[in-house]
């Protein structure tokens, strides 16, 4: 956890992430990243110069019309102390069964989103916490531009003007390897996914095509980072 600490707090400082008083809704989707996240954030209040509460919320898009056993997401909340709040959706049911969707993580992700930013308001939260990994900032980028043909990618912090909401990504720093490893040797069990298109999207795609090219060429993603980062893009800068 040492290290994923460290990757936690370089993020925050770099992008200015964190500040005190913050009241900050952590999504957990019960998934390796997003649980590293919230042990993570928890573990460094103890000794960041900034006071900040945590919120966690868990948003169950009951697949195949039966509630998610988010049973492990409570007990490490319970644990670490940090408030918890379930809220089943009908989110599987309208993009699979209603809409039938072709490509069902676009909209699945959009109503997820605007779930949780309703929920983090209800709550007073100012700040939303997501778990994306250092391998997800590069994939995006790739994904953007091999199948949108743009120069892009998500912000590790970003205005909500809608919502008067902050997102920040404080594991924008983490490869996904160490997150694995630290979701390991800290026993934390995960919930596994059960959505159907889980592993079959244009991003699992782009994930194994990164893979092929880090094995033949060592550094291959890491100089995709740099680019994106010496090119400051949508806030990446150095």
């Amino acid at each position: 956890m040492q290290k994923m600490l460290g990757f936690i707090r370089r993020a925050c400082q770099e992008f200015m992430l964190i500040e005190s008083g913050d009241k900050i809704a952590v999504g957990v989707s019960g998934g390796k990243d997003s649980v590293v996240l919230l042990a993570g954030l928890a573990k460094m209040r103890r000794f960041a110069e900034f006071d900040y509460d945590l919120h966690a919320i868990t948003l169950d898009p009951c697949f195949n019309k039966t509630p998610g056993d988010f049973s492990p997401v409570k007990a490490l909340c319970d644990a670490l102390q940090i408030p918890f709040t379930l809220i089943k959706t009908d989110i599987a049911e309208i993009v699979f069964d209603i809409r039938k969707e072709s490509n069902p993580c676009s909209l699945c992700a959009k109503m997820r989103r605007g779930a949780l930013h309703d929920a983090a308001k209800a709550l007073g939260c100012n700040k939303i916490a997501l778990g994306h990994n250092n391998d997800d900032v590069i994939e995006t980028f790739v994904m953007n531009l091999f199948r949108e043909g743009r120069i892009g990618c998500f912000a590790p912090k970003t205005y909500l003007s809608r919502k008067d909401l902050i997102m920040i990504r404080p594991l924008v720093f983490a490869p996904e390897q160490q997150v694995v490893s630290c979701c390991k040797r800290n026993g934390f069990n995960v919930v596994k996914s059960s959505c159907p298109a889980d592993k079959a999207s244009e991003r699992q795609n782009i994930k194994v095509f990164l893979q092929k090219m880090e094995q033949g060429d060592k550094g291959f993603k890491q100089r995709i980072f740099g680019a994106l980062r010496k090119g400051n893009v949508n806030g990446w800068g150095y």
